[in-house]
């Protein structure tokens, strides 16, 4: 962009206490107008993390946990508070459109999908047993709370 402070914006030059203030007003107003540019990585990043979000909406088994997202990684939880349960799979953004499934940890692999529907499926296919509705609280609330209905059953 060209031109002086006075012709780019709609007040006087006189208005800025000095050269340097408009300088560093112009400055930072010109990057706003600056044409973005947006890697197709990451136009590729969106589409996918999208697919996925409506892939897993599609799959009623997973309306029964707490969705979340970190680091472009979707996961669930059995609870709604953090930190949040981490005992299903994980999906993860991989190269060329593909997802990486890993386990209840970082250090577990669960392998690749090629779509986002696969990836759903797996991890609807690794779900625990005692996978139920949502628990309103903390997993250490969950896991007590289990432990109550375990040996209240078992009496």
């Amino acid at each position: 962009m060209s031109g002086s402070p006075s012709s780019l914006w709609p007040w006087p030059v006189k208005s800025f206490t000095t050269r340097r203030t408009c300088r560093a007003v112009t400055q930072h107003h010109q990057r706003f107008v600056q044409p973005v540019h947006v890697d197709a990585t990451v136009v590729e990043r969106v589409v996918q993390r999208a697919e996925l979000l409506e892939a897993a909406y599609a799959e009623p088994h997973l309306w029964q946990l707490f969705p979340w997202t970190g680091r472009g990684e979707l996961h669930f939880s059995r609870c709604t508070a953090v930190p949040w349960s981490w005992d299903v799979p994980y999906i993860q953004p991989a190269a060329e459109g593909t997802y990486w499934l890993s386990g209840l940890l970082r250090t577990e692999t669960v392998g690749p999908a090629a779509t986002a529907q696969e990836a759903i499926a797996t991890v609807v296919g690794r779900l625990p047993a005692r996978c139920g509705p949502v628990f309103t609280g903390t997993p250490e609330e969950l896991n007590a709370h289990e432990a109550t209905t375990r040996k209240s059953s078992s009496d």
